[in-house]
């Protein structure tokens, strides 16, 4: 036996070793669609090239140049970050269901399960099913809101309107997701921390700013990065709601 492959085979049988061995196939996958289209992206932003990717040419920062000067990219911009709203809107919402549904009594079981529903459906058959309880004739909600004496509100077709509107269904479909990872890290948390700050006489509300929040961060923080990577790849919903 040759002496590299000996002293290879040793590696990997040391504990640091077949860590490595362990994470060998999520590197690659990682290497193959994340970290070489990533690099093969930054590559052809330099060059002009056609749909076909046919005979490039390097342009150097034109193609950036040619992106700030359109009012395209900046109203995509804009309203990328007005959606983003509904980032904190999502998590202050699904911590809140969160610490009233943490205890594992029967009715909060059941109402875990109906705020999670949405998260496992379809985006493209949700959209559809709010495209039609929000339409301004056939509408659900317009038709309730004319029943109590109030105009039939366009939510769909108003600009004023649509941005909030999309905003609010993102957030009825995505917190279920959200309150069940701060459940889960509310559930991690020792009760001996609870017994102890009882003892000194917390009630409920300094319990939660002062035990609950704090411990409850690195999962709060998840929640806040991965929903904001949602939020700025959002399209689908936008699309089917609005036709953009």
């Amino acid at each position: 036996m040759p002496r590299t492959f000996k002293s290879i085979q040793e590696f990997f049988k040391k504990p640091k070793g077949a860590a490595y061995l362990f994470i060998l196939p999520a590197f690659i996958t990682v290497l193959i669609f994340t970290i070489i289209p990533l690099v093969y992206a930054v590559i052809i932003s330099f060059q002009n090239l056609n749909i076909f990717l046919g005979p490039a040419k390097f342009v150097g920062l034109a193609n950036f140049a040619n992106l700030l000067s359109d009012d395209r990219f900046w109203n995509a911009l804009k309203n990328s970050l007005i959606f983003l709203v509904e980032v904190p809107i999502q998590v202050i919402l699904g911590l809140l269901v969160a610490v009233f549904l943490s205890k594992n009594t029967l009715f909060r079981k059941f109402a875990r399960t109906i705020f999670f529903v949405p998260t496992i459906c379809s985006l493209t058959a949700i959209a559809i099913v709010w495209s039609f309880m929000l339409d301004a004739q056939i509408g659900l909600y317009p038709y309730y809101l004319t029943w109590i004496g109030l105009p039939r509100l366009q939510f769909l077709s108003d600009p004023n309107l649509a941005m909030p509107t999309i905003i609010l269904t993102t957030v009825w479909k995505n917190f279920g997701m959200t309150m069940m990872i701060l459940i889960a890290g509310i559930q991690s948390i020792p009760t001996s921390y609870y017994e102890a700050s009882q003892i000194d006489g917390a009630g409920g509300i300094v319990q939660f700013f002062n035990v609950t929040l704090p411990l409850l961060v690195p999962s709060l923080g998840f929640c806040i990065i991965t929903n904001t990577i949602g939020s700025l790849q959002v399209f689908d919903q936008i699309y089917v709601m609005t036709q953009g």
